[in-house]
């Protein structure tokens, strides 16, 4: 099994209102595409930036998966993130095996 972990900075101002959009619409939207099998939304607490960071963990079966999900739903996931929370946000994605 894997994880893909995606590891967010949110300005603190928006903290907030993006975990309820991320647990009420982005999550749900991700978990719908059916390449995933639960998520975990966790804060990161060694961290000691300007943001508030979070790291937001998706646990798949098989690399075909993350490699469908990546080809027909992430851009248009990541597009509507970005629009959103354009230039109040830094992140990056990691691909983890579980052992």
């Amino acid at each position: 099994m894997y994880i893909y972990n995606v590891t967010v900075s949110i300005e603190k101002t928006l903290a907030e209102d993006w975990l309820n959009w991320m647990k009420t619409v982005h999550v749900p939207d991700v978990l719908n595409t059916g390449h995933f099998i639960e998520n975990k939304i966790c804060k990161v607490m060694n961290v000691d930036d300007e943001g508030a960071t979070y790291s937001v963990q998706y646990t798949f079966n098989t690399i075909e998966e993350i490699e469908a999900y990546q080809k027909n739903h992430a851009p248009r996931l990541q597009a509507e993130h970005s629009e959103r929370y354009e230039g109040k946000y830094a992140a990056f994605r990691t691909l983890l095996e579980i052992m």
